[in-house]
């Protein structure tokens, strides 16, 4: 099964976000990776969640989140004209002899050492979740103390906007 991402434009108000992971998680639908941030209307966030499922599970959280009152709307995103960004800290553990090949990785996939100090230093990049994915693999020869990833955020190309006509459109 393919990872969905699904977007949802939502009231931006406390506890919203509590009920969608609450729909997931009594449904049995696991969330692989979320984001959540207001929009340019500051009334609404937009939350980005990363799923697996088949096209009936994908289906069935399509229609649980739209029962949710705050829920204005809700689309998959399809992969091939959306553009998908990850960002990624990693902290390593260094010595002198491995700065050279951390930093000749780090150029190949366009990845920023941000902090160095005399036994570690961490490192950012931001991609697709397959660039970060072969990036860690490539590092896991290196000991990793700490890693942190956001979460898949996307946007589809062109001047279309995923929007919501009003708070009853995506009921219908």
């Amino acid at each position: 099964m393919d990872k969905t991402i699904i977007a949802l434009m939502v009231e931006n108000n406390a506890g919203v976000l509590s009920r969608v992971a609450m729909l997931f998680g009594r449904r049995g639908f696991n969330i692989d990776s979320l984001t959540v941030s207001a929009t340019e209307d500051p009334d609404i966030s937009r939350i980005t969640i990363t799923t697996i499922g088949d096209e009936n599970v994908i289906k069935q959280i399509i229609l649980q989140t739209r029962k949710l009152v705050e829920v204005l709307a809700v689309r998959v995103e399809n992969p091939l004209v959306a553009i998908q960004r990850e960002l990624l800290l990693l902290k390593l553990r260094t010595s002198e002899n491995d700065l050279t090949g951390i930093s000749a990785i780090c150029s190949i996939y366009e990845a920023a050492i941000v902090d160095l100090s005399e036994n570690s230093l961490i490192i950012e990049l931001t991609g697709k979740p397959g660039k970060i994915d072969a990036f860690l693999a490539v590092l896991k020869k290196y000991e990793i103390i700490e890693q942190c990833r956001t979460g898949v955020t996307t946007i589809e190309r062109g001047e279309d906007a995923f929007t919501y006509q009003n708070r009853e459109s995506h009921r219908s």
